[in-house]
């Protein structure tokens, strides 16, 4: 795993993307940057393993290079299943293939080098979207919420995570504030955490929980859980009936 140091001399900050440069040092990047990421992807793994129904599909919508899928593979073990991983990112997907290459099964990993807009969602009893929705806009994330509700069988789930923000701004800036302690904490510097900001400055754009709440509800789920979180890291479990 090679270490993040993409922000740690002064620069004139690009706007972040998921390129050649990030995918190299991701797994150093996510694991210091997404509280309890470890935790999140095997219990979603664990979840989705057991919400698969036979001859359906689960869907990975913005699925990197592949963490949550390696977890599912490990977890389904001898069963068979149809994993559709979707990423707009060339360079992910192909650590992903590489990533493939050394594990058993890997032909029920199914990778799409497309826009997860685009996708064409089907028969699904899983649906995994990990700090991806954030960063679509605004207009486009009820589309896909309702694609993904109506596309689920009966008794499917949805699992959700996103970075929040706080409606109350006084607990805002202490989530904001917690979270930049966590990161100095995992050896980024004030320099690092500054410039990684402006580089996500309107690309990533997080919502508060109640307005996923309220999205959800929207789109049909009425059974949702959080069932994990970390300040303004929040984890959401939607079944659909």
């Amino acid at each position: 795993m090679s270490e993040d140091s993409i922000y740690s001399q002064p620069q004139s900050v690009a706007p972040f993307e998921f390129n050649d440069r990030v995918v190299q040092v991701f797994d150093d990047m996510i694991h210091r940057s997404v509280p309890m990421y470890r935790e999140s992807l095997k219990r979603q793994a664990e979840l989705a393993a057991h919400f698969y129904q036979p001859n359906s599909r689960i869907y990975d919508l913005g699925c990197s290079n592949g963490n949550f899928g390696l977890q599912l593979l490990t977890q389904m073990g001898d069963r068979p299943f149809a994993l559709e991983a979707i990423d707009n990112s060339l360079p992910m997907l192909n650590q992903y293939r590489q990533r493939l290459d050394a594990v058993d099964n890997y032909d029920q990993v199914r990778i799409h080098h497309t826009s997860i807009e685009q996708i064409d969602l089907q028969s699904a009893s899983v649906v995994v979207i990990n700090l991806t929705l954030q960063f679509l806009s605004l207009a486009v994330r009820d589309q896909l919420l309702q694609r993904i509700y109506d596309a689920l069988l009966p008794g499917g789930i949805l699992l959700l995570t996103e970075k929040v923000v706080h409606e109350d701004e006084q607990l805002s800036a202490l989530q904001q504030d917690w979270y930049y302690r966590l990161k100095k904490e995992n050896g980024y510097s004030q320099l690092e955490i500054s410039q990684k900001r402006d580089a996500l400055e309107n690309v990533l754009i997080p919502e508060s929980c109640e307005q996923h709440q309220q999205r959800l509800h929207n789109v049909g789920f009425r059974q949702t859980d959080i069932w994990l979180k970390w300040f303004n890291f929040t984890s959401f479990l939607c079944l659909k009936k």
